[in-house]
């Protein structure tokens, strides 16, 4: 238990990331085993675009919360359903990913050609329409309508989250309230199930259940917020994705928001951005500077505190543990990170 006794204090990121994963490093090897094993077809393209994706690594953030989420609230080891719910929401996540990417032409993820830019937009839709039905077809291992319930839920909200954002594409009119939405239904809803999924897993009563519903929830939205600050303000190399990319394909984010909030002269500027596709000369440095000016990165960065103190908050319901200290440490591992 004492593992986490140095979660109230400002650990680095990466330290905080190695006590949280480390504390399930095996569990982890395992999704890893089981995704690889689920990827595994009689079609060889199918094999080959699978360890495509595999090899292209990830915080595995989404198979951790739902670990942690298990023996936060169970005092069994994680079983073998447990790694497979944990796989079913990796591949999930994967899925969207590869869609997201073909929606937005976008040539890199995680620092690698993306599975659109590498192989082409139909194999990518084909590809991410496999890893959906792969991980239903998974999860009804489980018969447990309950857990088919959330799973449906939340992937009808990312797809709605994706749908509704074509329609704000290049609008710079968007209000919070949009953007919020938004937000919730293609990051939030995902991390919320994680949560959720690994409390019923776990045996967790009602509340508890909810309280780790909750959780998943506000960490959800801290996470997406520090996203759009990442987004903003570091380099390619560092995010493994292009820098900016954001505005270049006509999505405002909160840190743009408060910047028309103060100057609403700033939307033509990026509308004239959006439809070229590219930061003309000097466009994204005078960006940079006008939110940096009002301070905007600082207010996105203290509404992504609110959310993750909303999140901690949330974990009281659980019984004391390491796990939950892990669960509890997260929040500001996923501010901090720098990519």
């Amino acid at each position: 238990m004492q593992i986490f006794a140095a979660a109230k204090k400002d650990l680095l990121p990466s330290d905080a990331a190695r006590k949280i994963f480390g504390l399930i490093k095996n569990e982890l090897g395992l999704v890893e085993a089981e995704f690889e094993k689920q990827v595994r077809s009689n079609i060889q393209v199918v094999n080959y675009l699978g360890d495509y994706l595999r090899s292209s690594g990830g915080k595995r953030v989404r198979p951790a919360l739902l670990i942690l989420a298990a023996r936060s609230v169970s005092d069994r080891g994680a079983s073998d359903n447990v790694i497979r719910l944990a796989t079913v929401m990796e591949m999930l996540h994967t899925a969207t990913l590869v869609h997201d990417d073909i929606i937005d032409n976008a040539d890199l993820r995680r620092n690698k050609p993306s599975v659109n830019a590498r192989f082409g937009n139909q194999a990518a839709v084909l590809m991410g329409d496999w890893l959906y039905m792969t991980a239903f077809e998974t999860s009804l291992r489980e018969r447990s309508l309950e857990i088919l319930d959330i799973l449906t839920r939340l992937t009808r909200k990312m797809t709605e989250g994706e749908i509704i954002q074509l329609t704000t594409i290049g609008n710079v009119e968007i209000t919070r309230d949009d953007y919020f939405d938004i937000l919730k239904r293609k990051t939030a809803y995902l991390m919320s199930g994680c949560c959720e999924i690994g409390a019923i897993l776990g045996g967790a009563s009602g509340e508890s259940q909810a309280g780790l519903r909750e959780y998943g929830m506000n960490l959800g939205i801290a996470f997406q917020l520090a996203d759009d600050i990442l987004d903003i303000t570091s380099s390619a190399e560092s995010i493994g994705k292009a820098a900016g990319a954001d505005l270049l394909e006509g999505k405002i984010t909160l840190p743009l928001l408060l910047l028309i909030e103060r100057e609403p002269a700033v939307k033509q500027t990026l509308r004239e951005i959006m439809i070229a596709g590219e930061y003309p000369e000097g466009s994204r440095e005078y960006l940079l500077e006008r939110i940096g000016h009002y301070g905007l990165i600082d207010e996105t960065r203290s509404v992504a505190i609110e959310y993750a103190s909303a999140s901690r908050k949330n974990l009281e319901v659980l019984p004391k543990n390491e796990y939950r200290y892990a669960l509890d440490a997260i929040p500001g591992y996923v501010i901090d990170r720098n990519r």
